[in-house]
């Protein structure tokens, strides 16, 4: 990892991340931390450079949909633990899951707005599983 990696990798953990969780907490009064698999992308800026907008602020769409009312945000609170990012090489591996409390996304980073998950597609997973 060079030194521009490092740089964007500590952006991320220092302030986007961060960021992102207390937007949660705002949606819907708890905070989800992220769980990066760093291994997966640390070593790619383009990759690093799409991860908040393909995955956090996707994320958010979504749960400012589900959140819209009680209901949503105590299913939520009660079922949603943490959320695992994954970065893939193709389009081809990419997949979103809701188990065990755990939203997993794999995206393909480096492609951006093609190795994305939509906020719609995000939102139903989350729903079938609360």
């Amino acid at each position: 990892m060079g030194l521009t990696e490092r740089r964007m990798v500590q952006e991320l953990k220092d302030v986007a991340l961060p960021g992102r969780v207390a937007e949660i907490a705002e949606i819907y009064g708890k905070a989800i931390p992220y769980d990066v698999d760093w291994a997966s992308i640390e070593n790619d800026a383009e990759a690093l450079k799409f991860l908040d907008n393909v995955s956090c602020h996707r994320l958010n769409m979504a749960l400012r949909v589900i959140c819209m009312d009680a209901m949503g945000k105590e299913a939520v609170a009660a079922s949603v633990e943490k959320v695992r990012l994954v970065n893939v090489k193709e389009p081809a591996e990419m997949a979103v899951s809701f188990a065990g409390g755990v939203l997993e996304m794999r995206c393909a980073y480096a492609q951006g707005a093609s190795g994305m998950h939509s906020d719609n597609a995000i939102r139903q997973v989350l729903e079938k599983g609360l």
